[in-house]
C-alpha cells in the first residue's frame, strides 16, 4: 500500500465513524517525525477511542500495524504512529486546549474534501 493510499484510507475511516473536523497537515518539509499529521476529534472519550480503534483495525486488515500507540488514561488524546503518517485522535476539549494545528501552522494544510462524505 502506498503512502497516498494509506493516507486516504485513514481519512475515509475516520469520516465513516463520524470523526469531527478532520484535518491533514503535510509536515515533511518541517520535521523528520512524519510526512503527515492527521488530526480529528470525537464527541466523547468513548468516541475518540472508537475512532482510533477503527483506524487501527482497518489498517491491520491491510497488514499495516502502527509502530506505536499512545493514549492518556482518559482517552482524550490517542496517537497512532504509522511512521509516515501520525494520527492524533482527540476529545474535543483536549483538542481545543492543545491547538495542535496552530503549533504546526507552518505545515501545508491538505485538501481532503475528496475523501470526506458531503452531508
Amino acid at each position: 500500500m502506498t503512502e497516498q493510499e494509506k493516507f486516504e484510507l485513514i481519512i475515509k475511516t475516520l469520516d465513516s465513524k463520524r470523526g469531527e473536523d478532520i484535518q491533514a497537515i503535510k509536515i515533511s518539509d518541517l520535521t523528520i517525525l512524519a510526512d503527515y499529521f492527521v488530526i480529528v476529534n470525537g464527541t466523547s472519550n468513548t468516541h475518540a477511542r472508537t475512532l482510533a480503534d477503527e483506524v487501527e483495525f482497518v489498517l491491520s486488515q491491510k497488514g499495516i500495524e502502527p509502530q506505536r500507540r499512545e493514549a492518556d488514561t482518559g482517552n482524550t488524546w490517542i496517537i497512532l504512529d504509522y511512521a509516515d503518517i501520525i494520527v492524533h485522535v482527540f476529545y474535543k476539549d483536549t483538542r481545543n486546549f492543545y491547538k495542535l494545528e496552530g503549533l504546526w501552522a507552518d505545515g501545508e494544510q491538505m485538501d481532503i474534501s475528496d475523501f470526506i462524505t458531503k452531508e
